[in-house]
C-alpha cells in the first residue's frame, strides 16, 4: 500500500481532488476538503463506470479512469465545474 503526504503548502488551501482521466487526457471531476470523501467519491464513480461498462464497449467509449490527489485551490482552472459521474453517457465526459 502506497502511503500518501499531504502536501503542505504555503499561501493556499490544499484540497483533495478526484482526477476522471481517459488516454491522456485528464479533468478535475470533483474536490474535497479530505481525502477520505475524495476516496468515497472515486470508489462511487468507479462504480458508476463498471455499472456500464457494457454500454461503453458496445458505443467503443474508453473506460474512464479515477484516481485522487492533493491540489491546492489557486491551481484549480478558472471556469472549473464538477463533472457528472455519468456525462460520459451525454458526450460530456472531458
Amino acid at each position: 500500500m502506497t502511503q500518501v503526504i499531504p502536501l503542505k503548502l504555503s499561501g493556499g488551501d490544499t484540497l483533495w481532488a478526484v482526477v476522471a482521466q481517459v488516454g491522456r487526457t485528464q479533468r478535475i471531476a470533483n474536490i474535497y476538503p479530505n481525502r477520505m470523501a475524495a476516496l468515497e467519491d472515486r470508489n462511487w464513480r468507479e462504480q458508476q463506470v463498471r455499472a456500464y461498462a457494457s454500454f461503453l464497449a458496445r458505443s467503443r467509449q474508453p473506460e474512464p479512469r479515477y484516481s485522487v490527489t492533493p491540489i491546492r485551490r489557486e491551481d484549480l482552472p478558472k471556469r472549473w465545474t464538477p463533472l457528472p459521474a455519468l456525462g460520459f453517457l451525454r458526450g460530456q465526459f472531458i
